[in-house]
């Protein structure tokens, strides 16, 4: 009865799928946020280095990984796939479950697929530093790592709340040289800006792009780097689903569904990307992305036009929002709390190749226990909405009779969240509800284009 699925070294994959070069219809023109015309390379060129800005806005079905990028992940890629018996046995179902495991990484969770590859695109570009936003953490850190393998300063504007929640993040940003900031800060103009209207602000993710978008564009030598949302992160993420997609193999088995967490959308594209190829080409699969009902941008947002900052400094672009000053409330999986998602998965959520379910956080750390207890690893809160959606689906599936296997993304583990497990066994976790009325001031905030 085999555990664990691996690959060799000299599997990892050598191209990232990029599902733009396959979709029937393209997806609408990223806009400039001062003409409302569509973005040039030009326009980008304050913020990335064109190989980014190509991969950005690149229709090839697949793009090479160059060799420099994969020598710095093979330390920890192709990443473990599991079979779940025991979460199996522990449920009681006849579902099969499978899990990916990113919590390998250096940094413990997925993001250091694009990190590595951002930092080493800026350094080949002659950029001496990158300013970046991070949630929970997990991108901050992992930016963090890369910066250190390329040799870039990194300068990190972490959302307030979670630079309080999570203060060992901060220390493993330390530890790889970065300098971290709780956002809203004073080293801005949008810092000030937000400050002023509310000193005690919690901050989201929409601010603290913000402040790194204005940190880079005011400094010659400085790049802007984000961990999700954009098409060129969502496409370095699909080294997931491509091994994947041959770890399954290895088990001589194929899902009924794959299943990712939802916050910007990277990590859910990173697993499920590779199997909408499949589906677009008619093999019969149903993708799930899982997000909190707190901040639920697929299952309550519109699609619509909106900036991914909240002062309106960045690109507008098409996607599901709840409005880009939208503050979502604090709940401990930092890396779901934004206003809207990435345009790619936006689209196929649209047309109906993706579909979406939100749960509420102590239904997530139900699940994360469940889950923990079971297999042995404790979960991100992010992942936790994973886990959850696994295993209702497993739960469904045997209500209807049905043998289903379950492929999830466990996008990393949880060993600097044991704050938030605390307060959950101390019952002093809560549940937030949808805040309707804050959602629909924010909407009514949407550029006009």
């Amino acid at each position: 009865m085999t555990t664990k699925y691996l690959l060799n070294e000299d599997q990892l994959p050598r191209y990232w799928y990029n599902i733009l070069g396959e979709l029937s219809t393209p997806p609408a023109p990223v806009l400039h946020p001062g003409t409302r015309q569509p973005v040039t390379p030009d326009d980008l060129a304050p913020l990335f280095p064109m190989a980014l800005i190509e991969q950005e806005m690149s229709a090839q079905p697949e793009i090479a990984i160059p060799d420099e990028i994969r020598q710095s992940l093979v330390q920890w890629r192709p990443t473990p796939l599991f079979r779940a018996h025991r979460l199996e046995r522990a449920l009681g179902t006849r579902a099969h479950i499978y899990y990916k495991y990113e919590g390998v990484s250096p940094a413990g969770s997925h993001k250091p697929n694009t990190a590595v590859a951002q930092a080493y695109y800026n350094a080949r570009a002659g950029v001496r530093r990158l300013a970046t936003e991070t949630g929970a953490g997990q991108w901050g850190s992992s930016l963090a790592y890369a910066g250190r393998l390329f040799g870039l300063e990194v300068t990190v504007y972490m959302v307030k709340v979670s630079y309080e929640q999570k203060p060992y993040r901060r220390s493993m940003m330390h530890a790889w040289g970065a300098e971290v900031f709780p956002s809203p800060t004073d080293r801005t103009n949008a810092g000030r800006g937000m400050l002023a209207s509310d000193p005690t602000s919690p901050g989201s993710l929409g601010m603290a792009i913000s402040e790194a978008v204005e940190d880079a564009a005011t400094h010659a030598d400085t790049n802007y780097a984000l961990g999700s949302v954009l098409n060129h992160v969502c496409l370095h993420q699909t080294i997931i689903g491509l091994e994947a997609q041959e770890q399954m193999k290895l088990a001589g088995e194929y899902p009924d569904v794959v299943i990712g967490c939802h916050g910007g959308g990277s990590n859910f594209a990173g697993i499920a990307l590779p199997f909408a190829r499949d589906k677009l080409h008619g093999k019969e699969v149903r993708l799930l992305a899982a997000e909190p009902t707190s901040c639920p941008t697929l299952t309550k947002g519109t699609y619509a036009f909106d900036f991914g900052d909240a002062v309106g400094m960045t690109p507008i672009v098409k996607m599901h929002t709840l409005g880009h000053d939208f503050m979502p409330p604090g709940i401990h999986a930092g890396g779901l709390r934004y206003h809207g998602a990435a345009p790619l998965v936006s689209k196929l959520v649209h047309e109906g190749l993706v579909s979406a379910v939100a749960y509420p956080q102590l239904a997530c750390f139900e699940a994360a226990i469940t889950f923990a207890r079971a297999e042995g690893i404790l979960p991100a809160p992010e992942s936790a909405h994973a886990i959850r959606a696994a295993i209702e689906e497993a739960e469904a599936a045997d209500r209807e009779g049905a043998a289903r296997v379950i492929l999830f993304n466990l996008s990393g583990h949880g060993h600097f969240d044991l704050g938030a497990y605390d307060a959950y066994f101390a019952g002093k976790l809560e549940d937030f509800a949808y805040p309707e009325e804050a959602v629909a001031r924010s909407m009514a905030k949407l550029p006009q284009v």
